[in-house]
């Protein structure tokens, strides 16, 4: 298995605990709204991380061949969060509109988290 697509299982395990968390916090806390918006933000997310790594395997596999790579998708990307942005506004009885912002970006802190942690092994392993 390619090394990116191990990473991007990793991030995807990661993503599912959160949103497990989510589901808890709305199952259990009477701010419904707050934990709609982070699961409607986590998923668009998690499917946004998704669509990232099938086109970033596509656009090397194509490179590798000496083909032209298409491009990465940023467009549907954003076209995707801008989207869920525009539901929380469209109801604002169900998402409110932050917590979807914080869901949409949750994946950007798992992958620095991710990346500080790999540092700080790397390193221990150079010191021994």
């Amino acid at each position: 298995m390619d090394k990116l697509e191990i990473m991007m299982q990793k991030y995807f395990q990661y993503i599912l605990f959160i949103l497990a968390a989510e589901v808890m916090g709305w199952a259990i806390s009477d701010q419904k709204i707050i934990f709609q918006g982070l699961i409607l933000g986590t998923i668009v997310g998690l499917f946004n991380l998704w669509f990232m790594a099938r086109k970033t395997i596509r656009f090397g596999k194509a490179a590798a061949e000496g083909r032209r790579p298409k491009s990465i998708g940023t467009f549907t990307r954003m076209g995707t969060a801008v989207l869920a942005v525009l539901v929380a506004i469209e109801y604002p009885q169900y998402f409110s509109i932050l917590p979807v912002v914080l869901g949409l970006i949750t994946i950007y802190f798992v992958i620095v988290i991710d990346f500080a942690l790999r540092l700080r092994k790397d390193s221990q392993m150079k010191e021994r």
